[in-house]
Order: C-alpha cells, then structure tokens, then sequence
C-alpha cells in the first residue's frame, strides 16, 4: 500500500488547483453504498438539520470502503472522502461533536454559522491536538482530546503515522483534516477577512446562502441581486487569501457561472441525481 499519497481526495483535488467536487447526503448506510463507487471527490453527511448520531456515522464510514477498491488503488484511501457537517454553530463552541467525529474516522469538519475570529479559531483548534508552544505551527493552539483508535484503524495507519497526519491543511502541509468554515450572515461576511488574516489552518470557506438569504429578508431566493452581491463578496474576500471559496447549491442549470465566479468547493445535487455532478465535471475540464 502506498500510505504516503494523500489520502483525502478534496484536499488532493484542490492541491492540484482543481476544482472538489461534492454532496450532501444523509447518513444511512444505503447512501453510503452508493456514494462509496461515485465520482465525488468527498461526501458532507448532513448532521447538523438531521439528528447526530456517531453510531450510525461510524456505519456510514464503514461502507463508504471498498476491499476491492483500495486493491485495485495501491491506497488506504476511500475513493470518496468522508466527512460531516456537525450541528454546532460557532458560538456554541461544541468541540466534543468535532472530537467524536474526527475520532470515528472523518477527514473533515464542517462547522456552520461561524462570523468571528474567535469562533473561527475554535474550530480549527478543535481539530488539532496539543502541542508546546514552541512546537512548530502552534498556532491554533490544538485542543482535540487524544483518543484516536477508531480513526487510525479506520485511515489504515499506525498509531505515530495517524499522528503525523492527523493536522489540518493546508497549515499542516502533508496534514488530511479539511476544516470548513461556513459563512451564514452579515457579520460572518464584515468579519471574514480578519478570519482569514488571523486564523491559519481554513481549509475552505461554505457560503450558507440559506441562512444568509433568510437574514436579508430574501428567503431561499438565491438569484436575487442582493443575494448575489453578499455572496459576491465572499468569493472576493476568499481569492483575496488565496482561500478556496464552496457553494452549497450547484446544479446542471448554474455550474458554469459558478465555476466562472470563482467557487472551487462545489457541493453538486445529492446521490438520487449524477447529472449535475456530470455536467460539472465536464465543465471543469474533469469529466
């Protein structure tokens, strides 16, 4: 096996300046089945509308592998990276649901309705263990409490060698965990280049158009111009810092504006549908 080659496939994806592709799902097994032979590049399992359950992430996880896939790939990697949307917002500052779910075996967080710098440093700290301060890259200060024995036998690696690899990138150069702020409000948008000037280890910010459009008074009326230019300025708050920039909703019909905006996380409708998934891939010189 070659378990030096990167084994999260949106962070390969967006190391070679391609563009991830995505979805969200719920987490039964039946999804998982199914979305373990797909093309996405990485799943989001929806936990934070939906109930969260670590067990039945845990069962997710698992059927996401295929024997025969990872030896026909030479890698321990899945073909599609597994990860969660936990149901915290930033202010709550819920590490425990991070630490759970880093533990059972995800490559990556997303945290929704983060608007300041604290709740950004939270979260990027929570998916970090300790170090000593004069430890290289300390900063964030990790918290993640140490209990790694499903997650390392999940990755397929020794204890020391999940360590190594158990960091977030791209603060962490060869580190697998993608952590990914959403951006859900005014506050969020006024604040997020501080987030990004003051908080390294952001793997990629999500627009949350739902919420953003709901506090504009705009509910869900995504092409709305006003709608458009808040989420314009995210897109240029997040190439201003070299930050790929996600879009929760991409579909056949919008997939080439928002590849020419700019988004590189592109979350493409759900497994009922792969046209979307299909006509983004093309568009994106992948298919």
């Amino acid at each position: 096996m070659t378990e030096d080659l990167r084994l999260n496939g949106v962070i390969r994806a967006l190391e070679k300046g391609q563009h991830a592709f995505t979805t969200f799902s719920v987490a039964d097994i039946e999804s998982a089945i199914v979305l373990s032979s797909a093309k996405y590049d990485g799943v989001v399992f929806e936990m934070e509308h939906n109930p969260w359950d670590g067990l039945r992430l845990r069962d997710c996880l698992q059927y996401m592998l295929s024997r025969s896939q990872i030896a026909r790939s030479g890698s321990l990697a899945p073909a599609v990276t597994p990860m969660v949307r936990i149901p915290s917002n930033g202010g709550e500052k819920s590490q425990w649901l991070a630490k759970q779910a880093l533990d059972l075996g995800v490559y990556g967080i997303v945290w929704p309705h983060i608007s300041t710098v604290e709740q950004a440093y939270n979260a990027v700290a929570a998916c970090r263990y300790p170090r000593l301060k004069s430890a290289p890259l300390y900063e964030p200060q990790g918290v993640r409490g140490d209990g790694p024995t499903g997650a390392l036998r999940y990755w397929g690696l020794g204890q020391q060698e999940y360590y190594a690899k158990a960091d977030v990138w791209p603060l962490a150069p060869k580190g697998e965990i993608l952590v990914i702020l959403m951006i859900e409000d005014t506050e969020g948008i006024a604040n997020l280049g501080d987030i990004l000037k003051n908080v390294p280890g952001i793997g990629a910010i999500l627009i949350g158009e739902g919420d953003l459009s709901q506090e504009l008074g705009l509910p869900r009326q995504y092409d709305h111009p006003t709608v458009r230019e808040a989420m314009a300025k995210i897109v240029a708050t997040c190439k201003a810092h070299r930050v790929p920039v996600g879009h929760p909703h991409v579909d056949a019909g919008n997939v080439a504006r928002i590849i020419e905006e700019g988004y590189r996380f592109l979350m493409a409708a759900p497994v009922r549908s792969y046209a979307d998934l299909e006509a983004g891939l093309k568009l994106a010189g992948r298919g």
